[in-house]
């Protein structure tokens, strides 16, 4: 029995090495196709705006050539007269980043054919071996949506970093910078680096925390009369939007978590476990302004979780406090004087309907009724 037993668990550690080096493997592929991708698009790019920017190409020259490359490479993908253009855009928006001149027709459609410039030798102005990481592990989709939608290159490169770390896809993406995510990451009040000794995770501490939440998923409006345990209710029914919202590093684990001392019942508002830190999360609601002593109550709930709840191989417990308005300087001075990592910040509900459409309301609410009607009928 015992030989048996020992011969599955070969077996089983064999399965997972060889899982792991097929992974591995498929990831370095992926990889290495992104990169020849990114460089090929980057060519391709710098070669449309040397001909299209200059007399050699007339009015819809892009447009032809797309069709007649449709026509010479059956089933080719990617090169849509729009995305052709999106190349000449990353060619000139990341050639202007690198104090790189545009090249202005001389360069050959032969060479374009045989030689594919990587971006890391450019001749001036080259990358850090940090960004050219991330930079090639972003998709092109992702890079076009970021140039798109974003000006100032400090942003382009925060969502950049983020795509890279989170493997964002385009949809997050584009729910991250709708949301602001770079005017948002990094300004919430906290004591994150009084408290975290380590000075690399102190600092990915204040990057995974924005100053305030949109919590417009939830459906409920700011007219509405409502209390935290709405609000926390709803967040817990559309977590995956919360965690949208709050960032990808995120797993949740449950909505009113119980804590057991002594007899005695406390309860959690919101837990998480965050991957990037490896700690626990506690979000803590309040429906009105901050107040300072309520850092006590989360400073409490962090303590029991440290003790009872936490592994030994994760780190200590992060408190945020989710409150409707706060005076940034009050919660500077209130939080430092708490030795547990915490940091408070606002959250914002959806405003509802707009004013023009007030006069809908009470049609809304007929129809509303009569669906529910019907529901109940059924």
């Amino acid at each position: 029995m015992g030989d048996i037993k020992q011969e599955f668990l070969t077996y089983r550690e064999a399965v997972k090495v060889i899982k792991n080096a097929i992974l591995q493997s498929r990831y370095r592929v992926a990889a290495n196709a992104n990169i020849g991708m990114i460089n090929l698009y980057y060519s391709i790019g710098e070669y449309i705006s040397a001909n299209s920017r200059s007399d050699k190409w007339g009015t819809g020259a892009i447009d032809t050539i797309s069709k007649q490359l449709q026509g010479e490479i059956p089933g080719l993908r990617g090169f849509s007269p729009s995305n052709m253009k999106n190349m000449r855009m990353f060619y000139e928006q990341w050639s202007l980043e690198l104090n790189r001149q545009s090249v202005t027709g001389d360069l050959k459609t032969d060479s374009m054919v045989t030689e594919i410039v990587p971006i890391r030798q450019l001749p001036t102005g080259e990358l850090n071996e940090t960004q050219i990481s991330a930079f090639y592990r972003v998709g092109f989709t992702h890079h076009v949506e970021i140039l798109t939608k974003c000006k100032a290159f400090e942003e382009r490169w925060y969502y950049i970093f983020r795509c890279a770390d989170e493997f964002w896809t385009v949809a997050s993406l584009k729910n991250h910078i709708r949301d602001g995510d770079y005017a948002s990451y990094g300004n919430m009040p906290n004591n994150f680096i009084l408290t975290i000794p380590d000075e690399k995770t102190a600092s990915i501490a204040v990057r995974s925390f924005r100053d305030d939440y949109l919590l417009d998923f939830t459906n409920i409006r700011e007219s509405d009369d409502y209390d935290e345990e709405d609000v926390e209710n709803a967040i817990a029914s559309s977590v995956k939007k919360f965690i949208m919202t709050a960032g990808e590093g995120f797993s949740f684990i449950a909505n009113h978590y119980r804590l057991l001392v002594d007899n005695e019942e406390f309860f959690v508002d919101l837990l998480f476990y965050e991957r990037n830190l490896q700690c626990l999360v506690a979000f803590e609601l309040k429906k009105n302004k901050f107040r300072p002593a309520d850092l006590g109550q989360l400073s409490f709930y962090l303590t029991v979780l440290d003790k009872y709840v936490k592994k030994p191989n994760e780190n200590k417990s992060v408190g945020i406090l989710l409150c409707q308005e706060m005076n940034k300087t009050v919660v500077e001075l209130a939080v430092q004087d708490y030795n547990k990592p915490m940091g408070v910040a606002t959250y914002r509900l959806g405003s509802g309907i707009p004013e023009q459409y007030n006069a809908l309301i009470p049609l809304i609410d007929g129809v509303q009724q009569i669906l529910q009607q019907n529901g109940d009928d059924e």
